[in-house]
C-alpha cells in the first residue's frame, strides 16, 4: 500500500456499499454481515428479447436496491466499482463467454446532470477485473422519461423504442457482446439496446446487471 493510499484510507475509510459500515480491510469490498447476509440470485435463467441469457449477482430487493439507488441518483459513483467486480466475479461462475464489453448509456442530457455515467462506471469495472476493456458501442439519441416510472412492460417497450443507436457497426459485426446495465427488471432497456446491436450485425448479445427482481416462483432461503 503507498504512503497516500495510506494517508486517503485513514481520511476517508472504505465503507460497505450496502450498509455503510467503515470496512476493517478495504480489500474486503463487502462487509462480513452484508457478504453473508446478500440476497444473491438462485440457479434460475432469465432472458429478455434479442438477448441469450442475463446475469446479476444479486436480486433487487432491501439493502441491495437501497444501495442501487443512492450510487444512480445521490453522487456514490464509487459503489459502481464494487458493483462491476460482483458483475465480473458471476460471469467467471457462470462461464459467460464474449468478445467485447459495452454498456446501456445515459443521453447527454441526463450525464450532464448527474455528473456520470452509472452504467459506464460497472462496464469498466467488470472489464478491469476480467482483464479486459469495455467500449462505448451505443449512444442514446431521445431523452426519454426514466422507466422507472412507467408500471407495465409493454409501455417500459414503447418508451425506449428507437431511442438508442450503435455508434459504429465496425467493432460490433460478428461479435458476441456483453451489454451491461445497473439493473434489468422488465428487461425492455436492454432488449431495445440489444436489437440495435444485433441490426448492426452482432453475433450475439448477452446482458449483466448488478441485480434482478425476484420472481415469484424464487422463495426466500
Amino acid at each position: 500500500m503507498s504512503a497516500l493510499t495510506a494517508v486517503l484510507d485513514f481520511l476517508f475509510p472504505p465503507k460497505c456499499p450496502f450498509c455503510g459500515k467503515v470496512l476493517s480491510r478495504p480489500s474486503e469490498e463487502v462487509c462480513p454481515d452484508c457478504r453473508k447476509d446478500l440476497p444473491y440470485t438462485g440457479p434460475e435463467k432469465r432472458k429478455a428479447d434479442f438477448v441469450s441469457s442475463v446475469t446479476a449477482p444479486l436480486y433487487y430487493e432491501g439493502v441491495v436496491r437501497a444501495s442501487i439507488l443512492r450510487f444512480k441518483f445521490h453522487g456514490a459513483p464509487a459503489r459502481g466499482r464494487v458493483y462491476g467486480r460482483m458483475i465480473a466475479r458471476k460471469l467467471r461462475e457462470e462461464e459467460r463467454s464474449f468478445d467485447v464489453i459495452t454498456w446501456v448509456p445515459l443521453s447527454r442530457k441526463r450525464l450532464r446532470r448527474r455528473g456520470y455515467d452509472q452504467a459506464g462506471i460497472l462496464a469498466e469495472a467488470a472489464a478491469e477485473e476480467l482483464g479486459t476493456e469495455a467500449e462505448p458501442l451505443l449512444e442514446k439519441i431521445r431523452e426519454i422519461p426514466p422507466q422507472s416510472g412507467i408500471r407495465t412492460p409493454e409501455a417500459r417497450r414503447a418508451n425506449v423504442s428507437g431511442c438508442y443507436r450503435v455508434i459504429d457497426p465496425n467493432p460490433v459485426r460478428g461479435k458476441r457482446v456483453l451489454l451491461i446495465d445497473d439493473v434489468v427488471t422488465t428487461g425492455a432497456t436492454v432488449s431495445e439496446c440489444a436489437r440495435m446491436l444485433m441490426l448492426a450485425g452482432a453475433e450475439e448479445v448477452l446482458a449483466a446487471a448488478v441485480a434482478t427482481p425476484r420472481k415469484n416462483k424464487e422463495k426466500r432461503q
